[in-house]
């Protein structure tokens, strides 16, 4: 087959690499309890005003979504599982779903 006989399945786009929402806000630490509070919040409504999806770092099952998935850096990650972590033995977050 020749190249344009494949049409569309030759040519592939790479993915828009993702861009760390912690480093964009320029954000230092994470807190646990504002995470919690953030957590709760985006369990009730998980679309904000404009429609968009908000990044959920948390499943619904209670397990830490990995960086893959959310596009936070290995720095933000480390920090964020970290007060996921403080968040869920402070007793803010559950550790298992529902």
């Amino acid at each position: 087959m020749s190249r344009e006989a494949k049409g569309a399945a030759y040519y592939r786009r790479a993915p828009r690499r993702k861009v760390c929402p912690f480093c964009a806000n320029k954000v230092k630490e994470i807190d646990y309890i504002a995470l919690a509070k953030e957590v709760e919040k985006n369990s009730e409504k998980s679309y904000d005003r404009s429609g968009e999806r908000r990044p959920r770092y948390i499943a619904e099952n209670g397990k830490i979504i990995p960086r893959r998935t959310t596009g936070v850096c290995v720095k933000h990650q480390r920090l964020l599982s970290q007060a996921i972590k403080r968040a869920r033995v402070m007793a803010l977050m559950p550790f298992k779903g529902e």
